[in-house]
């Protein structure tokens, strides 16, 4: 049976942060983790744990009584797919390994000081406001090359390997340089979400153009709701993500890919500074100040209430706010409207990709059972699981096939099956944490503080071109 207790392992937080700070390891998480582990790539790995026989049933060779660690970010999604779900799964093929479960809404604070005092889990989901610099941990050769993985056969798909099974990208989008060392594995679909009750109540229609966008929030403030809003103390980027969504729609997704590569002037591209323009706009008419002090769930909670019409978020948002969200509330999604008349792609088209990023520790105790939680995760079974327990979909195709979903679900399914092939993503903000946490701080300044488009352009060029110009940065292309 698994080890679940409700706060965390053996090696508690407190017990944690005392060690690493006797250590002298609590430094910024990048620069700490590069400091303590000097080496890079695979070359990292610990070779010394423990394997077991190969077999059809254990084609990555685990040791069946080996134990494993895992820690899970508790945020919207929860983790009770966690201990409800994957770990029977693990358990259930192996039965005397003993399994201990941990979660913290802080992967940086409580777990960065056991990478870098050698001792991490084997399974983290590095996720949250405050997760773990991705790009450092793959230079410093702190993360598992998946490769093994995704050749391996899948759990319960029979004749195919699990890369085989899953939605197109999603080997790609873990990958550094080519190889991969991550899974992002909940297929989230970002939009504007809305109360479609409201709505209807109203006689509100989604707008697919700009106009017809401003026109509804006016609409709206006319009601006395606050048109638009999201929150300043976490979830900017929740916003960055919109303006960028905004951008690649305007000028293609090269524009993303640009960002991405760190070209010479991406951020100054005429479409990145009108997407910055229009929502620059939104915020400063239709948003509210007093937002950038508050917390995501203090604005979806306002939501909930009715007090807050339309907000930026991933589709995650219905599982989070499960316990707060009333009868009379149904969640619904709608794709950023078309800022031009001459956009490079539809109106449909949307920001979805394969995210929550799960990786194995290469230097971990166990990290050939780490490779095999994996592997539970992305079986029919474990995927179709996660969904019912978060509402959210997974990169195993088609395991919603037959399944009841909820509302806020139905409709993002329907809108990613409507945007076709035209979905796009960035990956800058796990390849580089000084550029995703300015381009959340550029983000407020632009949408509650009065700054311009030009000024949010400037200050994220600058960013852009110091880790371009840093050579103790590992750089990655697409």
């Amino acid at each position: 049976m698994a080890e679940i207790p409700g706060t965390g392992t053996e090696l508690d937080r407190r017990t944690v942060l005392r060690r690493a700070a006797m250590a002298g390891l609590l430094a910024t998480p990048a620069m700490g983790l590069l400091n303590a582990c000097a080496s890079g790539g695979d070359e990292g790995a610990n070779t010394d744990t423990p394997s077991g026989e190969k077999s059809d049933t254990n084609p990555l060779g685990v040791d069946p009584k080996a134990p494993l660690e895992v820690v899970i970010f508790n945020g919207g999604l929860g983790t009770k797919y966690a201990t409800d779900v994957h770990i029977p799964s693990y358990n259930k093929l192996f039965p005397e390994s003993k399994v201990t479960f941990s979660q913290t809404e802080e992967i940086a604070t409580v777990i960065q000081p056991r990478v870098n005092a050698g001792d991490p889990p084997d399974m983290i989901n590095n996720s949250g406001s405050k997760l773990m610099d991705m790009g450092a941990l793959v230079q410093a050769g702190q993360a598992q090359d998946l490769t093994e993985l995704f050749a391996a056969p899948s759990v319960d798909i029979a004749g195919s390997t699990v890369k085989d099974t899953l939605v197109p990208g999603t080997v790609e989008q873990g990958q550094f340089n080519g190889k991969p060392y991550a899974l992002n594995y909940a297929f989230t679909v970002f939009g504007l979400w809305y109360n479609s009750k409201l709505f209807a109540a109203n006689n509100w229609t989604a707008p697919k153009t700009w106009a017809e966008f401003t026109a509804l929030l006016d609409q709206i403030k006319g009601k006395g709701i606050l048109p638009y809003s999201y929150a300043g103390a976490n979830a900017s980027y929740y916003q960055y993500l919109v303006i960028l969504t905004s951008a690649a729609k305007i000028g293609g997704p090269d524009v993303l890919k640009n960002i991405d590569n760190l070209a010479d002037g991406a951020w100054q591209a005429p479409a990145v500074k009108q997407a910055a323009q229009a929502w620059g706009e939104i915020g400063a008419k239709y948003g509210n100040k007093a937002h950038l002090g508050l917390k995501h769930t203090e604005v979806q909670l306002q939501q909930n209430q009715d007090k807050v019409a339309i907000y930026p978020s991933g589709s995650w948002l219905e599982n989070e706010q499960a316990k707060d969200t009333p009868a009379g509330f149904e969640y619904a999604v709608m794709p950023v409207p078309s800022v031009t008349g001459s956009d490079a792609m539809p109106q449909t088209a949307i920001y979805a990709a394969a995210g929550e990023i799960y990786f194995v520790a290469a230097k971990g105790k166990n990290p050939r059972g780490g490779m095999e939680y994996l592997r539970h995760m992305l079986s029919k079974a474990g995927a179709q699981g996660f969904t019912k327990a978060t509402k959210v979909l997974t990169v195993v195709k088609g395991a919603t096939d037959g399944l009841t979903i909820s509302p806020g679900l139905t409709s993002s399914d329907t809108m990613l099956k409507a945007a076709g092939a035209d979905y796009f993503s960035y990956r800058f903000d796990t390849w580089y944490k000084k550029l995703d946490d300015e381009a959340r701080a550029a983000t407020n300044e632009l949408m509650f503080s009065g700054g311009d488009a030009q000024k949010f352009c400037d200050r994220m060029q600058k960013a852009a071109d110091a880790v371009k110009a840093d050579s103790s940065i590992q750089k990655f292309t697409r």
